[in-house]
C-alpha cells in the first residue's frame, strides 16, 4: 500500500474518530521517518491515459464525461464495459464501477464515455501515417509522432532499441501553475504529492530511454529549473548508475522573475548524462580575423576571354533571381568567338556574364560544373549592389575549402541565401564553462518571439531559445553527423529545428524524433468546453499542438 493511499485512510479515520486518528497518525510518521537513504518516493497509482478517439468496446476500461458544455471537474472513476447494445436512444454502453466495495452499474450513452488505458495494462502501440513534408530529397528524414509519450517510447524500443545516439528533453518543471498534468489532473501548488507524481512520471520515462540509448557512446540532456533539480540529479543517478553526469546552469532571463521575498531567478538548469565512450565537442574561441572570400570574375589581363591562353570552358552566363537575389542556374560555356549575346535571357533572373566595368570579357575562376558543386556545398555566394549594378558573385577557393576540411576554417553557420558563414579557428579547442550566459540563450527573443514570428496566432509562453538547445545537442552530437536523436516532450519542436540548423552547417544527416501529445493548452480548455467540444472532436483537436502546427 503506498504513502498516499495511508493518508487518505488516516484522514478518513480521523473523520470517524479523532483519536483513532491522530493515534494512527503519530505511528505513521514515526514510520515514515525511518527511510533508507538516497531519493525516495511514491510511485503513485498508475497513470490513467484516456484515448478520446478509440471506439468504446465490451471490457474496456472508461471514464464517464461530463455533459458538453459543462466546465467542472469530471468523474476520475473507472468504469468496466460489461456490454455495448442499441436502445431507443441509439447506442449504449451498460458499465460497472471498478474497485468498489458495492456493485454500482449504469447504462450510458457511448458518446458521453472515453476509453481509458492505465499504466501497466497491455497496450499494442503501432504507429500510422498521417502525413508527410517531402522536399529534402535524399536529405534525412525528420518524425513526428503524435501520442501519449510513454506508449510512444514503448513502441520505438521495437524499432530503436540501443540505436539512439542523444536525447534532448525539456519536461513539466512542475511549477504549480497549469503546466502539467497526472491523471488527467492538473497537478496544483499545494498538492501534497506533487513531487513524488512528477518523479514516478520521470522515472517510468527515463526507464524507457535507457532501453533506447546506445549506452556504450550516447548523451542523454535533461533541462529543468529549481524546483525539480534536487530530485532530478538524484533520480539521474539511480536510474543511470553507468552514467556521468554534470548540471550546468544557463541564464535565460538576465533582469530575472521577480518573486515576493525570494531571490530573483535568472536560470534553468541542464543536466549533461554521458554514457560509455561519448564525447562532447569541444568548442573554439570566436575570430576576429575575418575570412575573405575571392570575386569569382578574374581581373588579371591574363585572364581575359581573349587572353593569350583562352579558356572557353570558364566562359557562361550565371542566373541570378532577380527576386531570391540566389544563383537560380549555371549556363553552359560558350566556344570561343561565339556571341553572348546569342544567349536568351531567363525569365524573373538577371544574365551576370564575367565582364569588366568597361565591359572587357574576363572568365569566371570555376568551370560550370565546379561552380555547381562549390554552390551545393554552399561556398559560393551574390551580394547585390545598392546602386542597382550587376550583383557581384565570391568564392571560396578551393585552398580555403581545404583549410575547411582541416579545421582551419570553421563554418558557424549559413545565410539566407545558403552560403555558409566561416570564421577562422582561434586557439585552442576547448569545452565550455558549467555557467552559461549567452545573449542567444535568453529565453524570450530566441525562443517565445522567434516562434510568434514563425506562427503570429499562436502562443508558446515557455518556449526555451533555438539556440540554446542547438548549443547543447553540438555539444553532444556535432561530431557525429548521422546521430539519431530524441525528444519526448517535443512541445512546440524546437529540438527538430535544432538539428536541421545543425545539419545545414555541416552538411550532417542526423535525424530527430519528437514526440508530442496534441494537448490543447490550458487557457484555451474552459472555451472550448463552454462551447460543447470536448477531446476527440475535430474542431477540439485541430487547435492541440500537435495539429495545429
Amino acid at each position: 500500500m503506498s504513502v498516499s493511499r495511508l493518508t487518505d485512510l488516516i484522514a478518513q479515520a480521523k473523520a470517524k474518530d479523532s483519536q483513532l486518528g491522530a493515534d494512527l497518525d503519530r505511528e505513521f510518521k514515526i514510520l515514515s521517518s525511518r527511510l533508507s537513504f538516497g531519493l525516495n518516493f511514491e510511485r503513485h497509482r498508475p497513470e490513467a491515459v484516456e484515448l478520446p478517439e478509440r471506439p468504446i468496446r465490451k471490457g474496456d476500461k472508461v471514464r464517464v464525461l461530463l455533459p458538453r458544455g459543462s466546465t467542472k471537474k469530471g468523474d476520475q472513476r473507472l468504469w468496466h464495459v460489461k456490454a455495448v447494445r442499441k436502445d431507443s436512444d441509439g447506442r449504449v454502453a451498460d458499465v460497472e464501477l471498478l474497485g468498489a466495495a458495492k456493485s454500482e452499474t449504469r447504462s450510458v450513452n457511448l458518446d458521453d464515455l472515453v476509453v481509458v488505458a492505465e499504466f501497466g495494462d497491455t497496450v499494442y502501440p503501432g504507429l500510422i501515417s498521417t502525413g508527410r513534408v517531402e522536399r529534402g530529397g535524399s536529405k534525412p528524414f525528420h518524425t513526428v509522432i503524435n501520442g501519449e509519450n510513454y506508449h510512444v517510447l514503448k513502441a520505438l524500443t521495437y524499432t530503436h532499441r540501443g540505436k539512439v545516439d542523444a536525447i534532448y528533453i525539456d519536461p513539466p518543471y512542475n511549477t504549480g501553475a497549469k503546466d502539467w498534468k497526472y491523471n488527467n489532473d492538473y497537478v496544483e501548488a499545494d498538492d501534497l504529492y506533487r513531487h513524488s507524481k512528477w518523479l514516478a512520471m520521470m522515472e517510468r520515462r527515463l526507464s524507457l530511454a535507457k532501453e533506447l540509448l546506445n549506452l556504450d557512446d550516447s548523451i542523454l540532456i535533461v533541462t529543468v529549473d529549481e524546483k525539480e533539480y534536487l530530485r532530478l540529479g538524484l533520480l539521474i543517478e539511480q536510474t543511470f548508475p553507468e552514467g556521468s553526469a554534470q548540471m550546468v546552469s544557463s541564464v535565460i532571463n538576465r533582469k530575472g522573475v521577480v518573486r515576493t521575498n525570494e531571490l530573483t531567478r535568472t536560470n534553468d538548469f541542464i543536466f549533461f548524462v554521458k554514457f560509455g565512450s561519448a564525447r562532447l565537442a569541444a568548442e573554439r574561441a570566436p575570430s576576429t580575423k575575418k575570412v575573405r572570400w575571392a570575386s569569382l570574375r578574374r581581373f588579371e589581363d591574363s585572364s581575359r576571354r581573349a587572353g593569350p591562353q583562352p579558356r572557353p570552358d570558364q566562359f557562361y552566363p550565371i542566373f541570378i533571381g532577380v527576386d531570391s537575389r540566389r544563383i537560380e542556374a549555371i549556363g553552359t560555356s560558350l566556344p570561343a568567338g561565339v556571341d553572348r549575346t546569342t544567349v536568351s535571357d531567363k525569365p524573373g533572373c538577371i544574365t551576370v556574364w564575367p565582364l569588366k566595368p568597361d565591359g572587357t570579357e574576363m572568365i569566371w575562376g570555376l568551370t560550370p560544373n565546379t561552380l555547381k558543386k562549390r554552390l551545393s556545398e554552399g561556398f559560393v555566394k551574390v551580394i547585390g549592389d545598392k546602386r542597382g549594378k550587376s550583383p557581384t558573385i565570391y568564392y571560396l577557393t578551393s585552398g580555403q575549402v581545404g583549410e575547411v576540411a582541416s579545421g582551419d576554417l570553421v563554418i558557424t553557420g549559413r545565410d539566407a541565401d545558403d552560403s555558409v558563414v566561416v570564421e577562422f579557428a582561434t586557439g585552442k579547442s576547448s569545452l565550455p564553462s558549467t555557467q552559461w550566459d549567452r545573449e542567444s540563450h535568453i529565453a524570450q527573443p530566441n525562443g517565445t518571439g522567434l516562434l510568434a514570428s514563425l506562427l503570429p496566432n499562436r502562443k508558446f509562453p515557455y518556449a526555451k531559445s533555438l539556440y540554446a538547445v542547438e548549443d547543447c545537442l553540438r555539444l553532444a552530437i556535432g561530431e557525429k553527423r548521422d546521430a539519431i536523436i530524441v525528444d519526448f516532450f517535443s512541445g512546440s519542436g524546437t529540438t527538430a529545428h535544432a538539428v536541421m540548423r545543425l545539419n545545414r552547417q555541416d552538411s550532417g544527416r542526423r535525424q530527430s524524433i519528437c514526440i508530442t501529445n496534441n494537448e490543447v493548452a490550458a487557457t484555451e480548455h474552459e472555451s472550448l468546453r463552454k462551447s460543447g467540444l470536448r477531446p476527440g472532436d475535430g474542431e477540439w483537436e485541430k487547435w492541440g499542438i500537435c495539429d495545429y502546427h
